[in-house]
Order: C-alpha cells, then structure tokens, then sequence
C-alpha cells in the first residue's frame, strides 16, 4: 500500500532583536512621559523589548501628543491564533500600550504608572494583508493616583475593530525622610 499522507506544510521562521530595556527605563526617570515617549520615536531609546515581539511601534514622532498616543501595526501569520486570525491577545497588549502611554505623556518626571484594569471589546477580526492598524489611545482624566484612558483599533480604512478603557494606578515616588 502507499503512503498517501499529506506532507507537512513548510515550517516558516522569524529573527528579531532588541535594545537593553533599562537604558531607556533608567533615562525615563528624569524626565516627562511625554519627553520620553518623543525621545524613544527619534530612537534615542530603544522600544520595549515587547514592541519588537509583535512587530509594533510608535512609528512616527507625530504619533505622540500630550494625552494622546497612536501605536502602529500591520497584522501578520505570526500574531494568528489557531483559527487563522490575528490573536486577541494581539489586540490586548496593542491597545494596553497605547492607552498607558497615553497616560505616561501626562506625568511628570519619576512618576510612573502600571494597568489596574483592562477592559476589550473586540468587534472586528484582523487578517495578515489588511494593512496597518492604529491603535489610539487617549486620557479620560488623571488624578494624584489614579487615570482612565480610552483606545480605538482601526484599521487601514478607518473601520472600528476594537475599544478599550483602562484604569492606572499613578506611581508617585515616595518622600524621603
């Protein structure tokens, strides 16, 4: 008898490399978010290492406004789930980035903050070959402890694929005694 079996489709690869993330934390420090975001866009500082796992970025200097941010993206087979679209998970971390930096241009220097809360609602699938998507994030309002922010995903036709809001918990160093 033959063997009839269908051979396994090519295995596909992909390489990619980062910047050491703490020289750009530790220069963060001293100074605005907003400094630093724009800083980071002229590469002075190198992108979070998770930026380059995903293949996005903050493309463009313009892409970074006080209490406004857009992340970009084009979907690709890497970021698909088992069903052959783009992981939702994807889409998590694109509109979290997007929406806590938007509330990092609004700190000033040696405040930090960190997501408490991150609430998506996915309305449209993203497909490798649909072109970039924007993620744009931008602040509801910030307070000494805590900031809400709300994010958009659109695509290259300006259609909806998601929303987000998030709750940040305001990282203020402590007072030395």
């Amino acid at each position: 008898m033959q063997d009839v079996s269908t051979p396994a489709p090519p295995t596909r690869h992909r390489t990619y490399s980062w910047g050491d993330p703490l020289t750009g934390a530790h220069a963060a420090r001293g100074m605005s978010g907003l400094e630093y975001l724009r800083a980071m866009s002229r590469g002075e500082y190198p992108a979070p290492p998770i930026a380059h796992s995903l293949d996005f970025s903050l493309a463009h200097e313009d892409d970074i406004e006080p209490g406004r941010v857009t992340f970009r993206m084009t979907p690709q087979e890497f970021h698909y789930n088992p069903i052959g679209s783009v992981h939702g998970g994807v889409f998590a971390t694109l509109l979290d980035s997007a929406l806590g930096c938007a509330v990092h241009t609004q700190l000033p220097a040696g405040v930090g903050y960190t997501t408490l809360e991150l609430s998506v609602r996915y309305l449209r699938p993203l497909l490798a070959g649909m072109g970039e998507v924007r993620a744009i994030g931008e602040v509801v309002s910030v307070s000494r402890q805590v900031a809400t922010a709300q994010a958009r995903l659109l695509d290259a036709r300006d259609r909806l694929c998601a929303t987000a809001t998030t709750t940040c918990l305001i990282l203020r160093p402590e007072a030395q005694p």
